[in-house]
């Protein structure tokens, strides 16, 4: 979704200047009432009359928890997700299962949950029919 352009703002401003009311200005202009309000309390409280910005990089929550999650990993390899999660949530950070597991991969910090069972597998194709003659 694209922000409304500068111009549209500065005509929506003058014309709260002018003393028009927010309805009018919104059908004059084809925008919501609810963003000429947006606008008006933007300027009124921090002065600013650009747009917010948007999209751009965001800093995981989990920056600061690395060398954590990669010590309990290294000491406990059968983890679930879900156990970090609660353990994390014990540290005071907040996170959802999904962005852990996309950081975790972002790290290549990866582990098998289930290696004992994978043992009992035979390596390869499985002895179907073979032994049938």
């Amino acid at each position: 979704m694209q922000a409304y352009s500068q111009d549209l703002r500065e005509r929506v401003l003058r014309a709260l200047d002018r003393g028009d009311r927010p309805t009018e200005i919104a059908r004059r202009f084809e925008v919501s009432r609810i963003w000429v309000y947006q606008v008006r309390n933007r300027v009124q409280a921090t002065g600013e009359r650009s747009s917010l910005r948007i999209g751009g990089y965001r800093r995981s929550r989990l920056a600061d928890s690395e060398w954590v999650l990669r010590s309990w990993i290294a000491a406990e390899p059968d983890l679930t997700l879900t156990e970090l999660q609660h353990r994390l949530a014990e540290q005071g950070v907040a996170i959802k299962i999904g962005a852990l597991w996309h950081q975790l991969d972002k790290w290549n910090l990866t582990f098998k949950k289930n290696s004992a069972r994978q043992r009992t597998r035979t390596r390869g194709r499985a002895i179907g029919t073979q032994g049938m003659a």
